[in-house]
């Protein structure tokens, strides 16, 4: 349940941010409006995994750069897994294009910013934990 409450509130997160700039934009599969949200909900699918599996791979590989810039290099590193699945789209022909690598890592980190801020508000609502039986 968590990890599809994660999907959605990346989705809203990458649509927000996808109308605010103007390097980042969500080419539909269709022309309705059901079509661009499972679109994406599509990017926001692709990205989680592949923020899960390559993006694992490379801040396990570079944890010595992570530590030697105090941890600025994460935002290239979500950058360019951003710009991942814009390759991934173009190779789809439907989902996220970015202009540049630029606009990839402010995306990256607005999307971020955005999706703590969502998961901050809902907290109260989808967080409750359940009570452990003892």
């Amino acid at each position: 349940m968590r990890f599809f409450l994660r999907i959605v509130f990346t989705a809203v997160a990458t649509w927000l941010v996808s109308l605010i700039l103007p390097g980042l934009e969500i080419d539909s599969f269709g022309s309705d409006w059901w079509q661009l949200a499972l679109t994406t909900l599509a990017v926001a699918f692709g990205f989680g995994i592949i923020n899960a599996t390559i993006g694992n791979l490379i801040r396990i590989v570079a944890f010595p750069v992570y530590i030697l810039t105090l941890g600025i290099i994460s935002f290239f590193v979500n950058g360019l897994l951003l710009m991942i699945v814009h390759w991934v789209s173009e190779a789809l022909g439907w989902g996220l294009y970015i202009d540049n690598y630029w606009w990839g890592i402010l995306g990256a980190f607005l999307i971020s910013l955005t999706t703590g801020i969502i998961t901050m508000i809902t907290r109260p609502v989808f967080g409750k934990r359940r009570q452990r039986k003892r």
